[in-house]
């Protein structure tokens, strides 16, 4: 499985930005999507994720209502829509693919990763 995000850039705060996994290879029907960030200095966090069927989405209280994660079945793309940007949404953005069946939110619990778009927003 491999995974390639897009999508990032330099925005300023309150505009939106769309990000992009293309995911190619083999993938259960049963796998699950995570989007993830990374801050400098800061620890993966978990941001969304959903089942490869497209349902059972979940978000982290800290992007609940901004951000939506969906996925494009025509195009095998998990796509993660992020509304009113903050600064401390800065961070280079993962995805990644976890055979699991639900979505978790330990990055320790996804066997492919993708390499990560840095998304920048200033105030």
């Amino acid at each position: 499985v491999q995974l390639q995000a897009s999508g990032g850039g330099l925005v300023q705060a309150g505009d939106s930005l769309r990000l992009s996994c293309a995911v190619s290879g083999r993938i259960f029907s049963s796998a699950t999507m995570g989007w993830f960030r990374q801050a400098p200095g800061k620890e993966r966090e978990f941001v969304s994720g959903i089942r490869w069927s497209g349902t059972g989405t979940y978000s982290s209280d800290s992007v609940k209502g901004r951000f939506t994660i969906s996925k494009d079945n025509a195009k095998n793309t998990v796509l993660l829509q992020m509304n009113s940007l903050k600064p401390e949404d800065t961070a280079v953005y993962y995805c990644a693919a976890s055979t699991r069946t639900s979505v978790t939110t330990t990055p320790s619990l996804y066997n492919y990763w993708g390499q990560g778009t840095l998304v920048t927003v200033s105030s």
